[in-house]
């Protein structure tokens, strides 16, 4: 009988979260708590907060997650030079877009801020179900 030897912890190897929420709007603190606890470490967390907030309150608003019954999940890669968070709603009839916004306006500036503050962002998907992906560039050490 051998005893099998996890490696060490290695910033090379990647490192996946996922979890899913259901589609009510107290989630969305829960949401940030959970990713939270599992990037304390990590020197841009705020902008990594700001984001998953956005992107979890755009799947509630905007999808079917955000109706009775629906859900949604928030997932985290980190490795390979950075750090990927990604919310899949259930889906609805638009698509996740910039919206052209006026100065007064009081909303729609949520994926134009993930714009200013993350490396990239982009989505795939359709009125079924979609995810919406954040890339924040940089590594980090404990």
């Amino acid at each position: 009988m051998s005893l099998a030897l996890l490696p060490a912890a290695d910033a090379a190897v990647p490192l996946y979260w996922r979890r899913t929420f259901p589609g009510r709007a107290e989630q969305a603190r829960a949401a940030r708590g959970f990713v939270r606890c599992l990037l304390a470490s990590c020197p841009y967390l705020d902008d990594v907060l700001l984001a998953t907030g956005e992107l979890v309150g755009n799947a509630l608003r905007h999808s079917k997650s955000g109706q009775e019954g629906g859900a949604f999940t928030v997932e985290i890669l980190r490795g390979c030079g950075g750090l990927v968070v990604a919310v899949a709603d259930q889906g609805g009839p638009g698509e996740p877009a910039i919206p052209d916004s006026d100065q007064l306006d009081e909303s729609g500036r949520g994926l134009l801020t993930i714009a200013f503050i993350a490396a990239s962002w982009g989505w795939h998907g359709n009125e079924r179900g979609r995810k919406v992906t954040v890339t924040f560039a940089g590594e980090w050490t404990e």
